[in-house]
């Protein structure tokens, strides 16, 4: 992959879930890193498919959402898997 801004601000928008009602809805992060910190962690898991991370005009799907996550370059330290 190629060098990613991990510092970069970024826009989370979480599936739509029809089969729960859910309160999560766009939410806006200082950094790339902390919104997939957030998408991976923290977020519901059936959420995660059909959300999309929005950053300097690029959107990245649920697939990309985890290699980013998974990649080298993550700066952030990963909660225990």
């Amino acid at each position: 992959m190629a060098a990613f801004n991990y510092n970069a601000g970024a826009g989370l928008y979480p599936c739509k879930n029809w089969k729960r009602t859910s309160r999560l809805g766009y939410k806006r992060f200082e950094t790339v890193a902390e919104a997939l910190r957030f998408a991976i962690e923290v977020m519901p898991a059936s959420l995660l498919r059909g959300s999309i991370l929005e950053v300097e005009e690029a959107r990245f799907d649920s697939t990309q959402i985890q290699k980013l996550y998974d990649a080298g370059e993550y700066p952030l330290q990963r909660r225990d898997q």
